[in-house]
């Protein structure tokens, strides 16, 4: 019997790296873009019709590429328009027990941000940073500005962030 061929959807994406705001779309299966950005067995992933812009200058338009290929490890965070682009729910958040929803306030060397964090139980600080496989962590209702930049700001409904570029994460308040 061949094998099943995998049901692709095309998702818009908004890619955040240190110097550029890149947008474009990328195909998933039915893991979403969870799916994708965690897959451990690659470490890059291609966006269809990239545009880029610099952070600095996000109205002026640097480059069109028809094939974009990404190194995810300095990916910073992905944002998406719909939540539901993200995955299954059990998928994004590692599992199927209570959720529990974190407000938070995150560092990197470039960004600052805040959302709403869903997390499986009580909130331990360790098992989001280090536990598990997954190097890219599901937010909501995200706002995010440029640290050096702060006309830069940038209101997702949900995002994928490089837990390996945090610097800090807080929680402002439990929902």
């Amino acid at each position: 019997m061949p094998p099943r061929s995998l049901t692709l959807r095309t998702v818009s994406v908004d890619v955040l790296t240190a110097s550029y705001r890149i947008c474009g779309t990328l195909e998933v299966t039915s893991t979403g873009l969870t799916g994708v950005i965690n897959d451990a067995t690659s470490g890059f992933m291609e966006l269809r019709q990239a545009t880029m812009a610099r952070i600095h200058m996000p109205d002026k338009l640097v480059k069109e590429i028809p094939l974009l290929r990404l190194v995810k490890s300095r990916i910073h965070m992905v944002c998406l328009d719909r939540r539901r682009d993200i995955g299954p729910q059990a998928l994004a958040r590692g599992g199927f027990a209570r959720i529990q929803k974190y407000h938070v306030e995150i560092t990197d060397p470039i960004y600052e941000y805040q959302g709403v964090l869903e997390w499986a139980g009580r909130f331990d600080f360790s098992t989001v940073m280090v536990e598990g496989t997954r190097e890219f962590v599901p937010l909501y209702d995200a706002r995010i500005r440029a640290v050096m930049l702060p006309n830069v700001k940038i209101k997702p409904p949900a995002l994928l962030f490089n837990r390996k570029l945090v610097d800090t994460l807080s929680i402002s308040k439990q929902s």
